[in-house]
């Protein structure tokens, strides 16, 4: 159980459909909310709702089972060093979030559904307040999702463990063992899978387990190849680091 000292400010919410000043809607997928709190998560008492621009908001109390998907933005420079929702102090280079109902300390697992990349966030401050956008990542989060220079992406939220807040401050509860899965280098991405199969026969030569994973995107579909590193995130971090001069566009990625 980890603790960090917070200050609840009452803020949070979500739309279903979202318009714009013009009248035109954005709408947002989701794909399971859950109908209440379950178990030891979540607090005793329910969020309070807030209103932003003439819409409230209702925290949800629990966020077990909450997946969505919607357009993912992010916050950097204008807001390092401020203070967020949760009462921490804004660090754009940390692994965090901004939603507008997930309860404070919710971890959650996002995948940037434009090239198949993930990471892991907490969520510690509330928004973004921009119709149609479901989630407001750190740079750090979005640069790992590689969507710096986008700005806006498609992305998929899944809820992975949550915080309660107590007189301390908020307690995570069930934190997911993040170090542990399978953690592969993806070395290419090809549009013929002719070539994805050439490609992989000449890395199998080297390594015991290489995957050629289809990837649907707006361009059309994509193959990518994958060496197969370890099930331990630390040890797949070294093994990538030796692989870095020979591949160096290549990246880490877990399933």
């Amino acid at each position: 159980m980890w603790l960090f000292r917070v200050r609840w400010l009452g803020l949070g919410g979500l739309l279903l459909v979202l318009a714009a000043c013009g009248g035109s809607e954005h709408t947002v997928k989701i794909v399971h909310v859950p109908l209440g709190a379950s178990g030891s998560f979540g607090s005793s008492t329910a969020p309070k709702p807030y209103t932003v621009n003439g819409r409230t908001y209702y925290p949800l109390p629990s966020a077990v089972g909450y997946v969505e998907e919607g357009l993912a933005s992010w916050y950097g420079p204008g807001f390092h060093g401020r203070r967020t929702a949760s009462g921490e102090i804004y660090n754009m280079y940390a692994f965090t979030a901004a939603h507008r109902i997930l309860p404070l300390g919710t971890y959650v697992l996002v995948t940037n559904l434009e090239n198949g990349r993930r990471v892991v966030v907490r969520i510690n401050d509330r928004g973004p307040f921009v119709p149609g956008r479901i989630i407001d990542l750190s740079y750090a989060a979005a640069r790992a999702l590689g969507m710096v220079e986008k700005g806006v992406v498609r992305v998929r939220v899944v809820a992975l463990a949550e915080g309660r807040l107590t007189g301390k401050g908020v307690a995570f509860s069930r934190v997911p063992p993040l170090r542990k899965g399978e953690f592969y280098l993806q070395v290419g991405s090809f549009k013929n899978y002719a070539n994805a199969v050439r490609f992989r026969e000449r890395l199998a030569r080297r390594f015991s387990s290489v995957l050629i994973e289809p990837f649907v995107s707006p361009e059309g579909t994509f193959y990518r190849v994958k060496i197969f590193l370890a099930y331990d995130l630390r040890e797949a971090r070294r093994r990538a680091e030796r692989l870095r001069r020979e591949f160096p566009q290549a990246f880490l990625v877990a399933r």
